[in-house]
Formats: C-alpha cells, structure tokens, sequence
C-alpha cells in the first residue's frame, strides 16, 4: 500500500477544524476528487482527534450515499495510546509501536492507506519518511490562527508533481520526497 496523507490547508497553513472554514470552496468539482481519492484507497490511518471527529460524525450522518458506505465500511487504523478500544466499523486501533505497525500496513497489497488531518501522526509518519505522497488542498484564505499542519523542528524536502485547480479557487498540490540537497 501507499501512505497518502490528505490534507486541507488554509493558505496560512491552518488544518484545524476545516469543516468549520473550507465549505464556502467545496464544489461538485472538490468532491469529485474526493471521491475518487476515496476510491482509490483501501483503508484510513487517523489520529485518535481525527477518528473521534470522524467517528462522531459519518455513521450518523444522512444523505452521504455511496460516499459515506466506503467511510463506514472501510478498515481505519487507528493510532491512539489513549484509546482502550475503536468501535467504529473496521477500526483496528494500534496502540504501540506505532511507526513499526504502519511499516507493515504498508508491505500489505492494496490500494492507497489515507491519512486525513491527525497532525502528531501525520508529522511523525514524516519524520520517519512512511509518507509516500503529499496531497494540500489549499483553500484560498487567510485564518489568521488556528493549528497549524506541520511542526517547526523537522524539515522535509518534497518534490512537487502535480498541481491541480478547482473553479472556486481550491489549488490541489501534490508532492513526493525528495532526495534531500
């Protein structure tokens, strides 16, 4: 499998809550490439924040069709040294050695392992160069505060190999690790 870590940035670098600023930009043609996104995954990784957000939200949710079956059904790993158990649908929760237990997600067969939001995670899968690909969808506003995505102690060269924009001013960047310089 190949870790693609997914995330919507403000163009400040803000993450936190983008259902709280990124609806005004997300169009039919945004959810296209999730769609697809989605379809060309086989199982989640998330954070323990990011599986209690989405874990309180999609299996309720109404109106998500096919979308929202893939969500629910799909295996997520979770990583969590807090959490004693994950119920949704298909969690497997990874509590220890984690970097080590994602490594072997990885060798698996299969289509993509996606990773949304879960900033610890997503910086720690970075750090130990687990992250196979970079995809920002960056939306055309300044936050002004709120998270940020990346930490400021580790660096990270990446190559960008795809640069796509949506009609509404989403600009979808992606990137691979570079050889570093």
């Amino acid at each position: 499998m190949r870790l693609v870590a997914t995330e919507y940035l403000s163009l400040d670098g803000v993450f936190e809550e983008p259902g709280h600023w990124s609806r005004p930009w997300f169009d039919d043609e945004a959810g296209q490439f999730k769609w697809n996104e989605l379809q060309a995954s086989d199982a989640q990784l998330l954070g323990r924040k990011t599986y209690e957000g989405f874990y309180s939200a999609w299996p309720t949710m109404q109106g998500v069709g096919e979308f929202g079956v893939k969500m629910n059904t799909m295996p997520k790993y979770v990583v969590s040294s807090t959490l004693d158990k994950a119920e949704w649908t298909g969690s497997i929760l990874i509590k220890k050695n984690a970097m080590e237990e994602i490594s072997k997600v990885k060798k698996q067969p299969g289509k993509d392992l996606l990773l949304a939001g879960s900033a610890q995670l997503f910086n720690a899968c970075m750090k130990e160069n687990l992250i196979d690909l970079y995809r920002f969808m960056v939306h055309p506003v300044v936050l002004g505060k709120g998270e940020r995505l990346f930490n400021e102690r580790d660096r990270r060269a990446l190559e960008l190999t795809e640069v796509k924009r949506f009609g509404k001013g989403i600009v979808v960047l992606e990137y691979v690790p570079a050889k570093e310089q």
